[in-house]
């Protein structure tokens, strides 16, 4: 940790000696010491990042620290890492204007009042927990976790039978609607077939009489 407050620490007065030395070459002074000491100062940032970056692995790997908190952990070291290819590209005066590098890097730099990121530590329900007690929780967890996703699959198989009852029942019902319709049919033939018999029936009778 203390030597994550140190690096962010380098970086930021890396981040001020570029806008010093920036500043003289506007106003055509001479930024011969400050290039010197701004090359051995990423020399020296890039070797505590380097540091931070072995003793990261070396914590995760024995178990020191959980592999969520090494991964938060990870990031930070990553955000270390961009700050410092932008440093080294404003003193090359490439890429990114010096202002702005400056600005974001001073808002994730080390100062004074800010509790340092590092020292956020585990949530209160794994803190203090050994790496036995982190295992059965997480086991445990997992366990809950199953059990839900078992509950959700019977829900889903439930749904699944009563979506085949229903196309089972409207099949049914459209057999039965056929079959209406066949019958209505035939009646309507049937009709039509009696009314052709009465009328002749009934000129028959008419021509009778």
């Amino acid at each position: 940790l203390s030597l994550y407050d140190a690096t962010c620490q380098i970086a930021q007065e890396v981040a001020e000696r570029i806008q010093e030395r920036n500043r003289y070459q506007r106003n055509g002074e001479s930024s011969a010491k400050l290039n010197v000491i701004i090359r051995s100062s990423l020399q020296n940032l890039g070797e505590k990042i380097d540091q931070l970056k072995d003793l990261l692995l070396r914590a995760v790997s024995t178990h020191q620290i959980t592999q969520l908190e090494g991964d938060r952990r990870q990031n930070l070291v990553d955000d270390l890492l961009t700050r410092q290819k932008q440093l080294q590209a404003s003193y090359k005066n490439e890429g990114t204007e010096p202002d702005v590098i400056r600005s974001s890097l001073m808002t994730g730099g080390v100062k004074r009042g800010v509790t340092n990121p590092w020292l956020l530590e585990e949530s209160e329900e794994t803190r203090g927990l050994g790496f036995d007690d982190l295992r059965q929780q997480q086991r445990r967890i997992i366990e809950e976790q199953d059990a839900g996703l078992d509950a959700l699959s019977s829900i889903i198989s439930r749904q699944k039978q009563m979506g085949q009852e229903i196309g089972n029942e409207l099949d049914e019902q459209n057999e039965i609607i056929d079959d209406l319709a066949n019958l209505v049919e035939n009646t309507d033939d049937k009709l039509r077939n009696q009314t052709r018999h009465v009328k002749m029936v009934d000129k028959k009778s008419t021509s009778c009489g």
